[in-house]
């Protein structure tokens, strides 16, 4: 689900329409003040001046100049002329930090029973904002009650720890898996959830916690349309 109250009609209608469906998990979409900020600084990058960059897209300058300056609110078809000229994604320019690393997929991680962990890695754009250090691709049905579904691009801060409930990418010995986790130190028992009735919880007590390793949280998914 995009967070999207915030932004104005116009925005919700460009972002709704992009192909890709950014689910942020506890992150609050930045406000479209920062679209000023982030088009002075592409166009001052290209090297365009305001006239320059009207040109390009087919505008005037003074609506580049209200744009830069915060006064008005770009229209869909504006939108994707500066993002099909800059060659970025309309998150980057809505409401980015500036401009994004791109990060590794490091192959997939299972949604169902653990699967090989691929060591094969391609870069990929986290959503504007999110801080991780890797991606992984998600395979299964296992995690659809939280709205990850197979195929999806789930983006993982690097962390050995979690709190409980939690949904964290684990490793178990040489595989892998996305599911929630619950430690109980006094039984010394971690139970990984499924976020679906299908699945039962993968349980792991005693000298069995050896093999397991928390590679990091789950702080964003990306759907596909």
């Amino acid at each position: 689900m995009l967070i999207i109250s915030h932004l104005t009609p116009v925005v919700k209608d460009f972002l709704l329409k992009f192909e890709h469906i950014y689910c942020i998990i506890g992150f609050e979409v930045i406000t479209m003040s920062i679209f000023s900020e982030q088009l002075r600084q592409y166009r001052t990058e290209a090297g365009l001046s305001q006239s320059e960059l009207a040109a390009a897209i087919g505008i005037s300058k003074s609506s580049i100049n209200m744009y830069e300056r915060g006064e008005r609110e770009p229209g869909f078809a504006t939108l994707s002329a500066l993002c099909k000229l800059f060659q970025v994604e309309p998150n980057v320019l809505l409401g980015g930090s500036g401009r994004p690393q791109a990060l590794p997929i490091l192959g997939e991680i299972a949604c169902g029973q653990p699967i090989f962990t691929n060591e094969e890695r391609e870069p990929c754009i986290p959503p504007a904002g999110i801080q991780a250090d890797f991606a992984l691709r998600a395979h299964g049905d296992s995690m659809i009650g939280a709205r990850i579904t197979d195929g999806d691009l789930i983006f993982i801060r690097r962390q050995s720890a979690v709190e409980n409930g939690e949904i964290a990418a684990v490793a178990i010995g040489d595989t892998a898996t996305l599911k929630r986790v619950y430690y109980y130190p006094e039984e010394q028992k971690l139970s990984l959830n499924a976020e679906n009735p299908r699945y039962a919880p993968l349980i792991y007590v005693g000298e069995e916690l050896e093999q397991v390793k928390i590679l990091g949280k789950a702080v964003a998914f990306q759907s596909i349309l």
